[in-house]
């Protein structure tokens, strides 16, 4: 792992992401201090280097969307095959049963796949609070902490259950005050503000019908506050908008806007049904989108208006989403996936791998309100994701950048985030792969016979 005092060159990658830099970047600390053009050298002394002479460079992935305890219940056949609302009123129960060892394990799970698919910033919404599971929030910080990831965690809530015509049983339902009050407590004491921060947290109702209006409201003006972000689903599909319109008698986007979230301290999952107008509100407001391109097609929920969206001015990132209904938490995939189902949408000039690579890093970035990650600038961390070519998905192919999505590349060879290598050889430091896999499918057993 590079020291504090190590300056080092990743030089002279097969392909890059930012072609100012095709000679490589050079690493100070945790920040990138220069890129080097082709040919190249770097303009200051360097102490070590790394030949990247085989590896596609890009900019950490960030991922926006996740559900890391959805991993215990993937491939879960009372399920499958349902659209989002018997979907989810099915797993709800199941959910509602899982303990503090569980999304520990799940949660660690998720972010190993995420960081060995190049991913260097994880989103989590979490939302599932029981009796047996209060801590969710410290234990992802905890988690993230000892891989060495960053992490933008999201204190979820649901105040209206079955009792009053929500979807979730009471026993995951908390009183709005116990809410506010545990998410003052995760602001005040995770919180971090500053640039480089490797611990955010952002406030995140689950959905506009799962919640109060009154909460909405009280969620936003704690969010304005605080200087923290706000996160919901929203606009995922028919049946919500139905379901506003019945309860609200307004539109989805209208009720949000009345209690105060429609801003650039907001991005929202998934995004997929909004009307013209909509979408320019959106971007008059700099809000950013989540797009969950495998989420979406397995639900059938529908197609995100990214080209409109981003033409607009709101910021448009990549979500792999909770793996119950992906099911991976793999974000170099979902890159695949967001380049295909937008090119049934939009002609392939248009979404092209670049656009996609762009979603997955610098739009991503702008939904999480960061300017200090997702490119390689100097300045920025060095978050970094490395790819080789070296399996048989890639023989043959002649641009190296464009592979990567083409091809269908899954796994990255080396990743580093804050200037700390995390992936060598396409495996996590510190981290007992099969050990881990053991207890999660042990845990997932287990929160199937509670059942």
């Amino acid at each position: 792992m590079p020291e504090t005092s190590t300056i080092l060159w990743i030089r002279n990658p097969l392909a890059c992401a930012d072609a100012n830099a095709a000679g490589g970047v050079v690493i100070a600390g945790s920040r990138i201090v220069e890129k080097v053009p082709a040919g190249g050298q770097p303009k200051q002394a360097v102490s070590t280097t790394f030949d990247a002479s085989q590896h596609v460079l890009l900019p950490g992935l960030i991922n926006t969307h996740h559900h890391f305890y959805q991993t215990l219940t993937r491939a879960y056949s009372p399920a499958l095959n349902k659209e989002l609302f018997p979907w989810l009123t099915t797993l709800y129960d199941v959910w509602a049963n899982i303990d503090q060892e569980q999304m520990e394990i799940a949660s660690e799970l998720a972010m190993v796949e995420l960081l060995m698919s190049g991913c260097t910033t994880v989103a989590d919404h979490h939302y599932v609070f029981s009796g047996a599971l209060l801590d969710a929030i410290d234990c992802q910080v905890e988690t993230a902490r000892r891989l060495g990831v960053r992490a933008a965690l999201t204190r979820g809530s649901m105040s209206v259950g079955r009792d009053d015509g929500g979807l979730p049983p009471q026993s995951v339902v908390q009183d709005e005050q116990t809410i506010i009050d545990d998410s003052q407590r995760l602001i005040d004491r995770y919180h971090q503000p500053e640039d480089g921060a490797m611990t955010t947290i952002a406030l995140a109702p689950c959905s506009p019908f799962s919640v109060s209006r009154e909460l909405m409201r009280e969620s936003a003006r704690l969010a304005e506050t605080n200087g923290v972000r706000l996160h919901t689903h929203l606009a995922e599909t028919e049946d919500e908008t139905a379901y506003c319109q019945k309860l609200f008698g307004m539109r989805p986007l209208d009720y949000i806007e009345e209690c105060g979230w429609l801003s650039n301290r907001t991005w929202l999952a998934h995004g997929i049904h909004f009307n013209d107008d909509e979408i320019r509100r959106l971007g008059l407001a700099g809000t950013g989108i989540a797009h969950c391109p495998s989420s979406n097609m397995v639900l059938g929920s529908g197609l995100c208006r990214t080209l409109e969206l981003e033409a607009a001015g709101a910021p448009v990132g990549l979500g792999v989403d909770g793996s119950a209904s992906n099911d991976h938490s793999n974000l170099a995939e979902e890159m695949r996936q967001a380049l295909l189902l937008g090119r049934l949408q939009y002609s392939p000039s248009e979404v092209t791998h670049h656009a996609v690579i762009r979603w997955a890093t610098q739009g991503s970035a702008r939904c999480l309100g960061r300017d200090d990650i997702g490119g390689l600038e100097p300045g920025q961390q060095a978050d970094l994701a490395l790819f080789k070519l070296d399996e048989l998905r890639f023989s043959g192919a002649e641009n190296p950048l464009a592979a990567l999505l083409l091809c269908g590349a899954h796994r990255a060879d080396r990743v580093m985030v804050a200037g700390r290598w995390r992936v060598t050889d396409g495996l996590p430091c510190e981290i007992d792969l099969g050990a881990l896999m053991a207890r999660h499918d042990q845990a997932a057993k287990r929160l199937r016979k509670a059942l």
